[in-house]
């Protein structure tokens, strides 16, 4: 069978919302490995550290990563992540992608990324426009005179069954709608509580 005859169906939920702090504080908290786990439900409460960290352009924030999820047993597989990360004058971008060590190396040593499965998700990040925030943490006051709140774009995709009926369809939209609500209470709650 080759991967041509293959079919595959990936369900991709978006959604935005407004959040009180500015679009550099949102940006760097979501790019930031060592709080990740504040927020990354895939993570699953393990530490994740940057293995790989290659700059593109100009600006701090402008990076290609590899993230290595620690495992917390010995049973446990490695994750990598894959993330960019992007910020110019008009938005922030951080999207990243789980991906098995295995099939990395592969690639890295020369082999065909084409069998890699590869579902990006992330974030984009826009100011709102207002020059004052609501949330009384150290997180308040922004660093490059983005002030007020920001508007946060968040999109998973997912992989759905290879020959999906109503039913796997409406769980999957369950499953994906259930990640974003979490992903972005967590969001919240974490930039509260910093």
């Amino acid at each position: 069978m080759t991967l041509a005859s293959l079919r595959v169906f990936v369900l991709s939920v978006a959604t935005s919302i407004w959040m009180p702090v500015s679009r550099q504080i949102l940006f760097d908290f979501l790019r930031d490995e060592r709080l990740r786990s504040k927020w990354d439900i895939l993570s699953n409460g393990r530490t994740i550290q940057e293995m790989i960290h290659l700059s593109k352009g100009q600006g701090q924030g402008n990076y290609v990563s590899v993230l290595h999820a620690n495992a917390l047993n010995a049973n446990d597989s490695s994750m990598l992540i894959l993330q960019e990360t992007w910020m110019d004058a008009s938005c922030s971008v951080v999207v990243y992608a789980p991906v098995d060590s295995q099939s990395l190396n592969a690639v890295m040593s020369g082999g065909d990324s084409a069998y890699v499965a590869f579902l990006p998700s992330g974030f984009a990040i826009l100011p709102d426009g207002n020059k004052s925030s609501s949330y009384g943490g150290s997180y308040e006051t922004s660093q490059e005179g983005d002030g007020g709140g920001s508007l946060l774009t968040v999109g998973f995709q997912v992989l759905v069954n290879s020959l999906p009926t109503p039913k796997i369809i409406m769980e999957s939209v369950d499953t994906v709608n259930n990640l974003i609500s979490c992903t972005i209470q967590k969001i919240k709650v974490a930039l509260r509580d910093t």
